[in-house]
């Protein structure tokens, strides 16, 4: 009976010990567990707050990239704006001079104060383009008319554009293509819905092409067209990164001999 009552104690405590193993085991495995699932949850903290400070530098690094091609779009606008008053000033035109200059100041006026916006309504970038185009007019009356059309049911004020977007490719249109054709020439602008979300502004001129153009042009001149049209390609590149893909910008010869040019601007609304 003793043996027995020995062995039996002897099965209690081993079971006991069983049992204390068994919890010491699990509390360790839980240990292990909860360790990991903190690792985790501070790795995530970690790539979560790496990541925020990488995209806020490169939305720095995108806003000081967009100044410095603004600040270099401008100087180029208001020299070839200058030259045209000089050319009236040459020519002792003080009415037209004066007029021209009326006009200029006001363009000047709104394109610096646009000039720190990455997007201002449609509505004010068309009326802009109104007054750049009214200018360059002046200057070649004999050389091309133009016209400006928006459709009708378009409410263009709900949509945003890249501030001065427009002007560098209608400056392309008379200065390469309308100024050198024979006859008189014409410059559309048409503004049309595509659908609920996008609308299309499709420039046209049915000057001499850009081959022909090209082949006018000395190296000077081929050199500044590369820089101002590289200038509106980066603008344009940086604002969609940082604002999803809302401008984009097709060139093709309006004719298939090579005459005239189209350039297609598509446009989403903002959400």
């Amino acid at each position: 009976m003793e043996q027995e009552r020995e062995l039996s104690q002897s099965k209690y405590e081993l079971a006991l010990t069983e049992q204390e193993l068994a919890e010491e085991s699990y509390k360790r495995q839980r240990y292990i567990i909860y360790s990991l699932i903190f690792g985790l949850l501070l790795t995530g903290l970690a790539a979560f707050f790496f990541y925020r400070s990488n995209q806020q530098q490169k939305f720095a690094n995108n806003l000081l990239a967009l100044k410095s091609l603004r600040s270099r779009m401008n100087p180029h606008f208001i020299f070839n704006a200058l030259n045209s008053v000089n050319n009236y000033i040459s020519k002792s035109d003080e009415r037209s001079a004066n007029r021209y200059l009326s006009d200029f100041s006001r363009l000047m006026r709104s394109v610096l104060e646009n000039s720190e916006e990455d997007f201002i309504p449609l509505s004010k970038e068309l009326e802009l383009l109104e007054v750049y185009i009214k200018l360059e007019h002046s200057r070649f009356p004999d050389k091309f008319d133009y016209v400006i059309q928006v459709d009708q049911d378009l409410d263009v004020s709900t949509f945003q554009i890249p501030p001065m977007l427009l002007q560098p490719y209608i400056e392309n249109a008379i200065w390469h293509g309308l100024r050198y054709k024979e006859d008189k020439g014409r410059l559309e602008v048409k503004v049309r819905a595509k659908n609920e979300d996008e609308l299309e502004i499709l420039v046209t001129d049915d000057g001499i092409g850009r081959k022909k153009s090209a082949e006018l042009k000395t190296v000077n001149q081929r050199k500044q067209k590369s820089k101002g049209m590289g200038n509106i390609k980066q603008r344009i590149a940086i604002l969609n990164d940082m604002y999803g893909d809302k401008v984009s910008v097709s060139i093709s010869n309006l004719k298939s001999n090579g005459e005239g040019t189209q350039v297609l601007f598509i446009l989403k609304k903002d959400k």
